[in-house]
């Protein structure tokens, strides 16, 4: 099994890897990935999501090897499916981050191992997973009385995974921005699923009785070369302390990080004491070690 998008999940699965992700964090699986290797192929960038992987792996016995695609024989003109073929007889989970998705899916097309979706230009279905993670041990409440309002390029990846694991597990979703980045009606339609997906281009009434207001950058990487008309379409989005008060009261702020201070989000909401975006942090290493036990129990 791959973990390649939401699509390939349901509620019940999801469940299945936040149950591994308690056992995870309670300590017992200590054990679980002993003698097993983690591959962790990178086109891009990344902090969180290579340490929370590598630092897993090492809590649960296994052991991982970062892989920087500029140093592999890709650079030299080798194939997608040539070098998955070749990882997948050496390791036992690859975790890959690449600017394609359609590249992924090669990837993953050609491993015998499991192929986990590290960040694309389409998904980050692990991020999102971890999210839901961190808001599910915020609240007690149902899924279906509570809102998320992702404000800001809701034509992201990010957006797009949040849309369909939160719509999936029953959460209502709002996603706040301007028209030209509404997304593709494939993460607008969730007519089999038990929550609710909206686009919304007004702020005040997309974060209206929003527990949760989320945010990202403007800027993707791979999308520098836009970055100056992309910062000023989406400036007038940002999430400060004026467009969190059009949420509930209580309402929480998150980010999934690098975060750019003065741009998509004010350092007061991301330092405030409404803040929950260093417990995404610290859930995301837990989530990442319940989808790699989830994987590797299949």
């Amino acid at each position: 099994m791959n973990l390649i998008g939401i699509d390939e999940l349901d509620k019940s699965k999801i469940s299945e890897i936040f149950s591994f992700s308690d056992k995870f964090r309670r300590g017992s699986l200590h054990e679980s990935m002993l003698g097993k290797k983690l591959a962790l192929f990178f086109e891009k960038p990344s902090t969180r999501t290579r340490v929370s992987f590598e630092s897993a792996m090492l809590d649960m016995s296994g052991s991982a090897i970062y892989l920087d695609s500029h140093n592999l024989q890709l650079s030299r003109g080798e194939t997608y499916e040539d070098t998955a073929r070749t990882l997948s007889s050496y390791v036992d989970i690859i975790a890959a981050r690449m600017y394609r998705h359609e590249d992924l899916k090669t990837l993953a097309g050609n491993s015998s191992a499991p192929v986990i979706n590290a960040l694309t230009d389409m998904e980050h279905p692990c991020q999102a997973l971890s999210d839901f993670y961190t808001i599910r041990r915020h609240t007690d409440s149902e899924p279906a009385s509570v809102k998320l309002a992702f404000i800001g390029d809701t034509d992201s990846n990010m957006a797009h995974s949040l849309a369909l694991a939160g719509a999936m597990l029953g959460y209502n979703i709002c996603l706040v921005g301007p028209k030209q980045a509404k997304p593709s009606s494939h993460y607008l339609n969730v007519e089999s699923f038990s929550g609710s997906i909206q686009f919304q281009t007004d702020i005040r009434k997309g974060l209206k009785d929003a527990d949760f207001v989320y945010t990202d950058t403007y800027v993707s990487m791979g999308q520098e070369s836009e970055a100056e008309s992309r910062k000023k379409l989406f400036a007038p989005y940002q999430l400060n302390a004026r467009v969190m008060s059009f949420a509930k009261k209580d309402a929480m702020a998150m980010h999934c990080l690098p975060a750019h201070r003065g741009e998509e989000v004010t350092k007061e909401v991301i330092n405030g004491e409404n803040s929950l975006i260093w417990e995404q942090v610290k859930n995301k290493k837990i989530v990442g070690g319940g989808i790699l036990a989830y994987l590797a129990s299949r």
